[in-house]
């Protein structure tokens, strides 16, 4: 896994928080922050994710949520970068809860 320093901004993100205790950031949260800074890890991760025991599925959900609004907000600094994290957050949630809570560009009266 990569070591704290390489992904607490990931971490911060993730938990919704801007001071965040590493030490106290659930396992299932570690492991998305693995895939979403390293999304060529992914294909590696899938069974990993699609075991995990989720005790908070909505801090979860929200979790990936905010990954995707962040890229989509970050976009213009590092396309790459922010189109394969954005990817791996929706993969991740259409793995875990079979369907993605907000569709970007999609009209508002459908969300």
């Amino acid at each position: 896994m990569l070591n704290e320093n390489g992904y607490s901004d990931t971490l911060r993100l993730l938990m919704g928080q801007i001071d965040v205790d590493i030490g106290s950031v659930p396992e299932d949260i570690r492991l998305l922050a693995k895939a979403i800074d390293d999304p060529y890890s992914l294909p590696y991760l899938i069974e990993e994710l699609n075991a995990l025991e989720i005790k908070d599925e909505e801090m979860v959900r929200f979790a990936l949520v905010r990954v995707q609004i962040d890229s989509e907000l970050r976009l213009n600094e590092d396309i790459q970068k922010h189109q394969r994290r954005r990817f791996v957050a929706l993969v991740i949630e259409k793995l875990l809860f079979g369907d993605v809570l907000i569709e970007m560009g999609a009209p508002l009266e459908e969300m």
